[in-house]
């Protein structure tokens, strides 16, 4: 196959990128090194010259995504509209990357379900390096609002339940599950979801589009 072609860098990458295939498609316990060499079309030995373990290869797989110029970009336009108390904004950026990352990387969405579904601490990895303080910084954002009149009270948790849950179940059911319905766009998607979000949410008159 030439593997000697690649450099260690594409090497790594390749790798990273034949596993997330198939544990996507088998999950981490479904999965075996093995697999993973012939669908790359190296030797074990050239895979655990790389990662030392079936785990540490599952754990590069997250400090890819956890790197992600995208994921950069969207946490600073969040944080611009918190700073500008947009709440509008706000809700609408959280909206726009459940959805993305959905509609960009459905393989990786795939491989987090597998890893809840099979208690692996890769999911617990995930939450804390990424989720949990974007969460934290969310729900204290709610707060701060909903005590400066700004927000209806009620518990930030469960905003942030309300407004993931539409984005994430129809990012879902559009990108991992392939269905059909509902026909909305994302963009359309994207709007509705926000401004369900804010009739329910404005202390005031409701929103204006």
């Amino acid at each position: 196959m030439g593997h000697s072609r690649l450099s260690a860098e594409e090497r790594r990458r390749q790798l990273v990128d034949v596993a997330i295939d198939l544990f996507s498609r088998k999950g981490f316990n479904g999965t075996t090194t093995r697999e993973i060499a012939a669908a790359a079309g190296v030797t074990e030995a050239i895979i655990f010259r790389h990662f030392k373990t079936k785990e540490q290869l599952y754990t590069a797989i997250i400090d890819q995504r956890l790197e992600s110029p995208m994921a950069a970009a969207w946490i600073a336009e969040l944080r611009r509209g918190m700073e500008r108390n947009d709440d509008k904004a706000v809700i609408r950026q959280l909206i726009e990357a459940i959805i993305e990352t959905h509609r960009t990387d459905p393989k990786f969405e795939r491989l987090m379900l597998y890893a809840a579904l099979e208690g692996h601490e890769i999911a617990v990895l995930y939450m804390r390096k990424m989720t949990a303080p974007i969460v934290d910084n969310l729900k204290s954002y709610f707060a701060r609002r909903q005590r400066e009149g700004g927000l209806r009270a009620v518990g930030p948790e469960v905003v942030l339940m309300a407004v993931v849950g539409m984005a994430q179940h129809y990012a879902l059911c559009r990108y991992v599950h392939a269905l059909k319905e509902p026909e909305l766009t994302d963009e359309q998607a994207v709007e509705t979801f926000t401004r369900i979000a804010m009739d329910g949410l404005k202390v005031m008159d409701g929103l204006k589009a």
